[in-house]
């Protein structure tokens, strides 16, 4: 045995494979691209040596690409040559243009002439005598022409290597594309070694060499930290990582795969107007996270803004960051495109200045049941075939369509939940924006910003506005006792006021709510502040209202709800779902794959939670949060949402708080306990995305400690590891360079603060996404129960507007709400944005499951993890039957599933993916 492993270059019982120590099943279920492991006992499998020989010997190629072939072995003074043989599968694309044809077809011809993709092996030994990485010969991939027409998703190539016996281990494979297309390889599965079939999960896109010279490098599946990687390897480890970082200079081609960062230059378009031109987002001024490079041109108007790409025409992304092609028509890039660029023109050519206010609570239902009708052009035949919220069809007036949206999951269970104060309390701890609502420690409560600029720092709140609404405790007693809490967007809201209520069509407060903790469990709102700018001392800058004791005071308070919900509405969208899951998380993603090598073991943990972010994050910026885009449209804060959030990025934003233990703890709705399961104690017990979320947290955290002591036992290992620490130092340094200086920066110098650094991506990329995200439409479809944008303030009885609020309140309320184009276009876009796309990866699942790395303990390990995934599932369906549970069960109650790890495709409000993809 001793003599094979010199021989062959590793031991017959180091398997790279899986399949020694586990089973696998094919999952006929919702993905039929992943597999569910069931762990086996571990055991050791002993292959015999064959009889030494002395000619080539070819390997077999198995059917499933992981079954053991026979093994050589000689006499290693007799190094002979013996061939081996890789199995490359390729992904086809499944649309294909006419120019891509027609590449195809060349492509298949001059690959019998000689232009193919060329493979060769690289070993993880040295070469004693040349000094450089032994290697193979190079081969080419085989029948390539005649499978050109294989019209399969997937299709297998062989090519053929010839190797020495004392070759060693392969570590790597090099591949040159000399055809005309790009290709993307899926994986490279190499057998005919001793140590059983060796793995390179490629996943990426090679690009032709008269696009991108040299050759690209993949790693087998086998992790090495920097300092333990093979003499063959390292060369090529640095190599990798130099191609990926660039020079920083250059405008970007789609077909790149450079990672770099910038600044946010690139959301207005100053060159069509003044009023297109927005601020530089990061720097000193206005600090922000960093976005990555494209390298576009400066605009005419203004050198320090980049020009735009408009849709339809894609934004650079390196290239394997990009969407996959899903055969399902409702994958969630061409239907986001399809609704910004085809339908939202539609819409606004469809609704006429006269009809472009509901004149009653049934128009609104009527978009489910009967839609709106669009006026179809010839151009817009295309609308026909779309995935939109619900396929535009066919009506009986010649170029006219309908599209009709689904009924949001608010209405479901009863058609006035929205209506009610339980719900509107309830929603703050079980709706979309569950991480808003704080524990009141101080009455009145008192902002933060400065008196000199923006007034007195003290609420207009008096304890008489709520004293008889707290079951006859006094606030005193209510505070200590932890009953009273607090949604509080005044200081977010204040400081834009006079410019928001100066636009067009914009009117809003900055807003306080109280809320108390009733003996059920459950939230009841009791007063709500609604504040604007202080003008003078005689000015009317803070109002407060409570709950209604009259028809006319009902309507007051239905309107003062609605405007709570629009500034909610606004931070969930800016600050909570955009900055700090998306755009926090960029620089940590560009960093990883700058600095960390796919062999990192740490790259490996992460990779599935990247997938897909820098290529949403692109297309917010084109078409989301950029000047005169969907947010601006659609939200209150209009072209100062983005200063928005900004703003809270500087005053509110840290690392060390977005771990959902400490930021239960910094909003006051938990407090540390040892004794718990947590290590904290809910404030409120029946808080779901809390109580739902602490399990995932915990199962996440379990697994990342898992993980990391495998590879660190020890802290030095960590301090000592130079493509980890570069990652980190470049993501704070350079991602948030502009809060670099913070003093609250975990360091990276030991077990538990990497362990904690890694929760919190993990956390931040899945299940806070989801909840932050996948309710969009479920919640805010149904317009009056989350309006985005509110245009009227609450009349005083002095105001002239009044006598119209006494003569129909109702026609008053409505023309407060988003009108007609807005709200469409409004719930166009949020359904897409709370849809699944058919090919999610979710919590607990990856693609290759067997395969995605090479270290057996750890692949069992994660097996262990999705197990505990499928067992919090059940424990939250459980939960939502619950009758005692009153937030989430109970009549016209919906269950809250936002954080039930799994889904099918589409609109479900439930599903947490791996990574922010949408």
């Amino acid at each position: 045995m001793a003599m094979g492993k010199e021989i062959m270059g590793c031991s017959i019982i180091e398997r790279s494979s899986f399949v020694s120590s586990t089973k696998v099943f094919l999952n006929h279920g919702k993905n039929n691209n992943m597999f569910l492991v069931k762990p086996l006992q571990k055991r050791r499998v002993l292959v015999p040596l064959r009889k030494v020989v002395k000619h080539p010997v070819v390997a077999a190629v198995s059917e499933d690409l992981v079954k053991a072939v026979p093994i050589v072995s000689v006499p290693a003074e007799k190094a002979e040559k013996f061939k081996v043989r890789a199995v490359v599968t390729v992904k086809n694309k499944n649309k294909e243009e006419f120019k891509d044809k027609i590449m195809k077809h060349l492509d298949s011809f001059t690959d019998k002439i000689g232009r193919n993709i060329v493979l060769q092996l690289v070993s993880t030994e040295i070469d004693p005598k040349t000094k450089a990485p032994k290697k193979s010969n190079e081969a080419v991939l085989k029948d390539w022409s005649k499978k050109s027409n294989v019209k399969a998703e997937r299709v297998n190539y062989i090519a053929e290597f010839m190797v020495n016996s004392n070759f060693g281990v392969p570590g790597a494979i090099t591949v040159s594309n000399k055809h005309q297309m790009e290709v993307f390889l899926e994986t490279i599965t190499i057998e005919g070694f001793a140590c059983g079939p060796v793995h390179f999960p490629c996943n990426s896109w090679v690009q032709s060499s008269k696009d991108q010279s040299g050759k690209r490098i993949f790693f087998t599946n086998k992790p090495y930290l920097p300092n333990q990687t093979p003499g063959g390897l390292r060369s090529l480890r640095e190599k990798e990582l130099k191609e990926i970082r660039g020079d920083g200079t250059g405008v970007r081609k789609l077909s790149d795969r450079i990672y770099d960062f910038d600044v946010y230059n690139d959301l207005g378009n100053p060159d069509k107007g003044i009023d297109l031109a927005r601020p530089k987002l990061g720097g000193e001024n206005i600090p922000y996270p960093r976005r990555c490079r494209t390298g576009r041109l400066p605009t005419d108007t203004d050198l320090h803004a980049e020009s735009r790409v408009e849709k339809p025409l894609p934004m650079y992304v390196p290239r394997d960051e990009q969407f996959e092609e899903s055969k399902q028509d409702t994958f969630s890039a061409g239907r986001l495109k399809a609704v910004l660029h085809n339908l939202i023109p539609s819409l606004k050519a469809s609704i006429s200045a006269n009809n472009h206010e509901f004149k009653g609570f049934s128009d609104i239902e009527n978009l489910y049941s009967e839609g709106v009708l669009l006026k179809l052009g010839l151009q817009d035949e295309l609308l026909k075939k779309l995935p939109l919220p619900k396929v535009v069809s066919n009506i009986h007036e010649h170029n006219r369509g309908i599209i009709k949206y689904d009924t949001p999951k608010i209405l479901s269970k009863d058609r006035f939940a929205w209506l009610r104060d339980d719900e509107f309390a309830r929603q703050a701890i079980a709706g979309i924006n569950p991480v808003s609502i704080e524990r009141l420690t101080v009455f009145p409560p008192v902002s933060k910003l400065d008196p000199e600029i923006y007034g007195p720092q003290e609420s207009a709140l008096k304890e008489e506005h709520i004293l008889g609404h707290l079951n006859g405790m006094t606030v005193q007693q209510a505070l200590e006792e932890n009953k009273l809490f607090i949604l509080d967007h005044h200081d977010a809201y204040l400081p834009f006021l006079d410019r928001i209520n100066a636009l067009d069509g914009r009117k809003a407060y900055a807003t306080r709510t109280i809320f108390f903790l009733t003996y059920l469990g459950t939230l009841k709102p009791v007063a709500i502040e609604l504040s604007l700018p202080s003008s003078g001392p005689s000015s009317r800058s803070k109002r407060i209202v409570t709950p209604a004791v009259d028809a006319t005071t009902n309507w007051m308070w239905q309107l003062a709800k609605a405007h709570v919900c629009s500034n909610d509405a606004g931070v969930h969208q800016l600050v909570n779902h955009w900055l700090r899951t998306h755009a926090s998380l960029e620089p940590f993603i560009l960093a990883a794959h700058r600095q960390m090598s796919a062999m990192h073991p740490i790259f490996k943990l992460l990779d599935p939670h990247m997938r897909y972010t820098l290529e949403i994050n692109a297309l917010a910026r084109q078409s989301l949060i950029n000047a005169d885009g969907v947010i601006e449209s659609c939200f209150t804060p209009g072209r100062y949402a983005m200063e928005i959030s900004a703003a809270a990025y500087k005053s509110s934003w840290r690392f060390d708080m977005e771990s959902l233990p400490a930021d239960l703890i910094r909003r006051g709705m938990a407090v540390p306990d040892p004794k718990e399961p947590h290590g904290l104690k809910l404030l409120i017990e029946d808080y779901p995305y809390a109580t739902d979320g602490l399990q995932i947290w915990a199962a996440i955290e379990n697994w990342v400690r898992t993980y990391v002591n495998r590879y660190y036992p020890n802290s030095s290992q960590i301090c000592n590891d130079r493509e980890l620490q570069a990652w980190y130092y470049e993501s704070v340094n350079v991602g948030h360079s502009d809060l670099s200086q913070e003093s609250w920066w975990p360091t990276l110098d030991n077990v538990d603060n990497l362990v904690s650094v890694l929760t919190t991506l993990i956390w931040l990329a899945s299940a806070q996404h989801a909840a932050l995200n996948f309710g969009q439409y479920p919640y805010g479809g149904y317009v009056p129960n989350r309006p985005p944008l509110m245009r009227r303030l609450i009349p005083d009885e002095n105001d002239p507007e009044y006598a119209i609020f006494l003569a129909d309140p109702q026609k008053y309320f409505l023309s407060a709400l988003p009108g007609v184009l807005q709200s469409t276009k409004f719930m166009a876009v949020v359904d897409t944005l709370s849809t699944h796309s058919p090919d999610e990866e979710y919590l607990g699942e990856r693609t290759q499951p067997s395969i995605w790395t090479g270290d057996t303990e750890i692949v069992d390990a994660f097996y262990e993890f999705s197990a505990e995934i499928r067992r919090i599932e059940k424990e939250i369906d459980r939960k939502n039957l619950d009758k005692s549970l009153r937030n989430r069960c109970g009549a016209g109650v919906l269950p809250y599933e936002l954080l039930a790890p799994s889904s099918g495709p589409g609109v479900t409000c439930r599903g947490v993916p791996n990574s922010v993809s949408i």
